[in-house]
């Protein structure tokens, strides 16, 4: 299947902002928001809106940060995320706003939205859900879990969350936490767990597990296919 990239400049109150669009060639399809991990939009993202319309959508790897902006540490990155951690209502504000973004780019039928993030960006996929943003449903690849303190009566995307079971930055106990927010919220949910799988698995990077970051390949492919299988049932 041919894909056209882009890349290109908009703006959200004010700040100027870079995205990263794939699309298949002919009519628009069902767009993809690809929210990035807690270091910024990086080639990691752009690699996976490629992949995305390779399987028949436009995949847009957007941006929270800034242009330009693209965390070198641990601490620079935690830096980066920590105004939106703290301030959820705003980060979902930034959400639904590069929704509206995505959704007037020629490429994507703004009829058909659905959110994927990894990490951080897991987080943010599951707060457009918690937002109940215009979206028909969004995949969380080994997000923060921890709810957002607004959570609506009734989340009307669907919630795919995908999960390495070892991970430090979302244990059990905050899976546990996570299943009862999303049924208290009457969501269509589910939880893949993968076993003996930390975070950041997706990430062929990911080489630190004195952190808790370690690539697994089985629950990188898995997971993947669990996303086509979501997004064949949406769209």
């Amino acid at each position: 299947m041919a894909v056209k990239t882009r890349s290109f400049d908009y703006t959200i109150d004010g700040k100027t902002f870079e995205a990263f669009l794939a699309a298949p060639d002919g009519a628009p399809k069902p767009g993809i928001l690809i929210c990035h991990a807690w270091a910024g939009r990086s080639p990691f993202e752009n690699d996976k809106a490629e992949a995305l319309a390779k399987l028949g959508f436009t995949g847009v790897a957007i941006d929270l940060f800034g242009k330009g902006v693209l965390g070198q540490s641990k601490e620079e990155n935690q830096e980066l995320i920590k105004p939106f951690v703290e301030n959820r209502p705003m980060l979902q504000d930034r959400l639904k706003a590069n929704i509206e973004m995505v959704k007037e780019q020629a490429e994507v039928d703004g009829a058909k939205i659905a959110a994927i993030g990894f990490c951080f960006g897991g987080l943010c996929a599951l707060d457009v859900a918690r937002s109940n943003a215009d979206a028909a449903g969004v995949v969380s690849f080994h997000g923060l879990l921890n709810a957002p303190g607004n959570t609506p009566d009734e989340i009307k995307p669907k919630v795919l969350a995908l999960h390495g079971w070892d991970d430090p930055m979302a244990t059990p106990d905050d899976v546990k936490a996570f299943g009862e927010e999303m049924t208290n919220a009457k969501a269509d949910w589910q939880l893949h767990a993968y076993g003996g799988t930390m975070h950041a698995f997706t990430n062929p990077q990911a080489n630190d597990p004195d952190f808790g970051t370690v690539y697994d390949g089985d629950a990188d492919r898995r997971s993947w296919q669990a996303m086509q299988n979501f997004l064949a049932e949406l769209f």
